[in-house]
């Protein structure tokens, strides 16, 4: 699976690139939203988006990329897509009152602008605010769905009752998933992952990474998993019973400039409940925990 194969190499490296594609603006419905520094100033700071499907009933794919924000994702009974949005609330505070040499300070308010397009029952929405963080509430129509969700700075991301294919990013927060059902890729480098499954994919191998923080995943009682397990400063703790890969470690020839290197591979390698699709656990300064629902 090519995003488990990603993940793996941004975990394994010290920097990480982050790419974003341009959307094109070729949609069948386009909806955008600015907001200007006099709304933002606002108590109730908070606007609102529905997006209509081209095929209701039908799957769908939701697309969120923000660099600054919070992203959560709830099920609904109903079949647009809702979009709720709240900018940056900046209270006033000491040092709104503070002043320099006498001189008073004029907050800006900042601005936000974000953009929801729909195109074939795919929706993707995004944000060109750098400044100003933005808070969203999507609610999506119940039923089969895709998502795609990323997020830099400020937010965290939360994805819960949703059925389908989830893959989810972010940098500088956790992710929680509750009562999903599905597969998931997920991946955060400052922040606790937290999943909860109430149904998985039996076919669909799923990852689940972070640098600094827990991986903590639940999963039904009857599941059938290869695990592949790595927390270089914490623990790994199951309530499964894990059948062990107990042979010796693997290592790795490599030959560079006439220098032979050798490398011993430090993943625990088990089954569970027989085994069944891959599942990649892998952390550095935290601990694993692989949960069996109650």
């Amino acid at each position: 699976m090519n995003t488990i194969r990603m993940i793996r190499n941004a975990m394994n490296s010290k920097a990480m690139n982050i790419h974003m594609k341009p959307i094109r603006i070729a949609a069948l419905f386009v909806i955008g939203m600015i907001l200007s520094g006099r709304t933002l100033a606002q108590s109730d700071n908070k606007e609102q988006l529905v997006v209509p499907l081209s095929e209701p009933g039908k799957p769908f794919k939701v697309e969120v990329h923000l660099v600054s924000g919070s992203i959560t994702v709830i099920s609904y009974e109903g079949k647009d897509v809702i979009i709720d949005a709240k900018g940056e609330d900046r209270k006033k505070g000491n040092d709104e009152r503070e002043s320099s040499n006498g001189m008073k300070r004029i907050s800006t308010g900042g601005g936000m602008e974000l953009t929801a397009e729909e195109r074939n029952n795919k929706v993707h929405v995004s944000s060109n605010s750098f400044k100003s963080a933005v808070d969203l509430v999507i609610k999506i129509p119940q039923g089969e769905a895709s998502l795609n969700l990323g997020t830099v700075n400020s937010g965290t991301i939360i994805v819960s009752n949703v059925t389908g294919e989830m893959e989810i990013t972010n940098v500088n927060g956790r992710i929680e998933c509750n009562n999903v059902s599905g597969s998931v890729v997920a991946n955060t480098v400052n922040g606790n992952l937290t999943i909860t499954f109430k149904k998985i994919d039996p076919k669909a191998p799923m990852a689940f990474s972070t640098l600094n923080g827990d991986v903590d995943i639940t999963f039904p009682a009857d599941v059938k998993a290869n695990v592949k397990l790595k927390s270089d400063r914490g623990g790994i703790y199951s309530d499964f019973d894990v059948d062990v890969d107990k042979s010796a470690p693997k290592v790795k020839t490599t030959n560079e400039s006439g220098m032979h290197r050798l490398t011993i591979e430090d993943w625990v390698y088990g089954k569970i409940n027989g085994g069944g699709p891959e599942m990649l656990m892998k952390n550095m300064n935290g601990s694993i925990y692989i949960r069996r629902a109650k």
